[in-house]
């Protein structure tokens, strides 16, 4: 039980640097662009579905991307769920 805790609050952590690093532009030769490829890599296959089903809200020029907080108030749901 406490490694799928552990486990969750990795991907906890993992969302927030991705959504940290996207708000910056990030060259691809730099470190940081190894890292953000990684949290790309582990995040998208569960954010891609949400945001596929809930598109962005337009807010002037710019679209506010609901997927984060959808999958974190899920992860947080399931952690409750099963003890963590």
């Amino acid at each position: 039980m406490s490694l799928i805790c552990t486990l969750g609050q990795l991907y906890f952590i993992a969302l927030i640097g991705r959504i940290l690093l996207s708000w910056f532009p990030i060259s691809p030769d730099s470190p940081f662009a190894t890292i953000f490829s990684f949290l790309y890599t582990i995040t998208e296959p569960v954010l891609g579905p949400v945001r596929r089903m809930l598109p962005p809200i337009g807010m002037g020029g710019m679209g506010l991307d609901l997927s984060p907080i959808i999958v974190f108030i899920g992860l947080q749901l399931v952690l409750a769920s099963i003890g963590c």
